[in-house]
């Protein structure tokens, strides 16, 4: 679908307007937006609107990096949002020419349409161009991704809290799964930040220029947003450590219990073991006591060890 949005010289706004009449001088600037295109719509790129083969190119390929690509006349865009629920990249890409904002996305891009909206039902259009619509689009795209950081934060604590007293099989799991997401949330924002950088200090972008405080201030959100996920990422790393050393050491007390019970059970098994041979000339085998006797002496002996061990405080 391709929706149209024109400012007239009086500051009026038309809905709907032919592509091949969007050139006319009665026109101060407009807004294209190509909102999951059919093949055929895609081909308007080239003809009528002229923009260069290789930016219809890299809106064909889906999810290039973002980046900024200068042309003749126009400026070419690639950014990225988030789907908020599956956390999987949306591309987006936008033509912006002096006079002219094209947006173009084969999803359902929910910045978009908010700024469409709002654009739409603004009841003044004269502080309105295709500069103010850019930064309109990219505060809503690094606005969304705060959402999604603070999520995995809330879902870190719970992991570190434990509150559902899981397993630490499925604490790990769930742990590392959340690290692989904070992965891709970085994958996405360092991107983007270099795409602002790069725009702040671009000296052909004369309306990000005259704007430079608040593309500024989506700059910073970004860096906000890379600190946040840096920070987050060494949490899961120390989460991560701790479960592994209490895992460790419970697995060492285990193991120190067991040791210690098959050390207080050897000598009984040797004395067991003697009298259990089946050789004729053992004296000890005709006392008449001698079962009680070799009896009490274990106990004494498994007593005896028991009684050191716990001393030494190898049972705590």
């Amino acid at each position: 679908m391709i929706r149209t949005l024109a400012v007239t010289i009086t500051y009026d706004l038309l809905h709907d307007v032919p592509l091949e009449e969007l050139s006319s001088s009665k026109y101060i600037w407009y807004w294209i937006d190509f909102d999951r295109p059919t093949e055929e719509e895609i081909l308007k790129l080239r003809n009528p609107l002229k923009f260069h083969p290789l930016a219809i190119e890299d809106c064909i390929h889906k999810l290039q990096r973002p980046k900024l690509d200068y042309y003749e006349d126009h400026t070419f865009f690639v950014m990225h949002s988030l789907h908020p629920d599956e956390l999987v990249k949306e591309e987006i890409n936008i033509f912006l020419g002096e006079n002219f904002i094209v947006t173009f996305h084969h999803h359902k891009a929910k910045e978009i349409f908010d700024v469409w909206t709002r654009f739409s039902e603004s009841e003044s259009f004269e502080n309105w161009d295709s500069y103010h619509i850019l930064y309109e689009v990219m505060d809503k795209i690094v606005d969304n991704y705060f959402p999604i950081i603070y999520k995995l934060e809330d879902r870190l604590n719970e992991i570190e809290d434990n509150s559902k007293n899981e397993t630490m099989e499925v604490l790990l799991e769930s742990l590392f799964d959340t690290r692989h997401d904070l992965l891709s949330m970085r994958n996405t924002v360092t991107p983007m930040s270099d795409l602002l950088y790069r725009m702040l200090n671009s000296h052909r972008l004369e309306g990000i220029q005259n704007r430079i405080a608040y593309f500024a201030d989506i700059h910073d959100h970004l860096l906000k947003l890379a600190g946040m996920i840096d920070s987050s990422r060494e949490l899961t790393a120390d989460i991560r450590d701790s479960y592994l050393s209490l895992n460790a050491h419970q697995t060492n007390r285990v193991m120190k219990v067991l040791t210690v019970i098959t050390t207080i059970f050897m000598p009984l098994t040797l004395i067991a073991g003697i009298y259990g041979m089946n050789f004729d000339y053992m004296p000890e085998l005709h006392w008449k006591f001698g079962y009680f006797i070799i009896l009490f002496i274990m106990f004494l002996i498994g007593a005896g060890m028991s009684a050191w061990f716990m001393k030494k405080g190898w049972f705590k």
